[in-house]
């Protein structure tokens, strides 16, 4: 089975469910805005997909079991050892084929997806439009549930796809590497204060995740269109890209854009704004200029 590439339609979907190397997982979190303060309530998607999910799907917990319980930051990536072996127990092996997808925002789908990569799994593409889109064009959902047998997923740590706060740090003063915060444009400028410090990483500038989709589909953008939103920040100028968000989740889609385009060198900031705020001593800029 080959992918055609980060991204797969609906139809190769119907067109390869019955290749007994598939496995398609959902990683659904939803966030709900904190009323008693800054930041999101996260709401573990799996509820959602027990209502009707895509015929053999399974749920991947990213709130739990995919992510590092030990880290003071939540959603971070656990180790690639810890990640393969909770994948493999899922069915995924290092001959099968993942797609991946979410309800709502593809983040969810594409953060998976990045993580995937960064253990040095290829074999993985993104259902583009999501279960939406499924929905959308009257395709069929089951409630039942279905399970793989545990398979080996033999981990290959790409760490160069990861950025520490060191590394964004250092990046400030280094004009080989482009940061790009993904978040909307009211929260990269401080208008609007969701992570506790108002404001974005000196020298950040700004592609909102939410300006690579077509807003009737909620398919991504095709490459001719989006090349030009990283164009303009620079993107392709610089050997080296770093994005970031609030935690570490829209910043994939970010990700996913800039390989779609060719960028050869992307790291994703794991930690992002929820970790840089919490020290007092890092900078942040307020305005719409990087």
């Amino acid at each position: 089975m080959t992918l055609p590439g980060p991204l797969v339609s609906t139809d190769w979907l119907v067109s390869q469910l019955t290749q007994p190397g598939l496995r398609i997982l959902d990683a659904t979190v939803f966030l709900h805005i904190n009323p008693d303060g800054v930041g999101y309530i996260p709401e573990s998607g799996q509820a959602k997909w027990a209502e009707g999910h895509i015929a053999g799907t399974q749920f991947v917990d990213l709130l739990g079991e995919f992510s590092d319980q030990a880290s003071a930051v939540r959603f971070t990536m656990p180790s690639a050892a810890q990640f393969c072996a909770r994948a493999g127990a899922l069915g995924v092996g290092d001959d099968s084929t993942v797609v991946i997808y979410s309800s709502g925002s593809p983040m969810w789908a594409t953060r998976l997806w990045w993580m995937f990569r960064s253990v040095g799994f290829d074999r993985c593409a993104v259902l583009d439009g999501g279960l939406a889109r499924w929905l959308a064009e009257g395709r069929p959902v089951t409630a039942e549930r279905s399970s793989h047998p545990a398979a080996t997923l033999t981990p290959q740590p790409r760490p160069a796809l990861w950025a520490s706060q060191r590394d964004v740090l250092t990046a400030i003063d280094d004009a080989g590497v482009c940061t790009i915060n993904a978040l909307s444009p009211a929260v990269y400028s401080g208008e609007k204060n969701m992570y506790g410090r108002p404001g974005h990483i000196p020298g950040s500038r700004n592609v909102f995740y939410d300006s690579l989709l077509n807003a009737d589909t909620g398919t991504f953008r095709a490459p001719a269109q989006l090349k030009p939103l990283f164009e303009a920040v620079g993107a392709y100028q610089k050997p080296r890209v770093i994005c970031y968000c609030g935690g570490g989740i829209s910043a994939t889609m970010d990700a996913l854009a800039l390989v779609m385009t060719g960028h050869p060198d992307i790291a994703v900031y794991d930690g992002s704004m929820m970790e840089w705020v919490a020290d007092p001593a890092l900078p942040l800029t307020l305005g719409s200029e990087a």
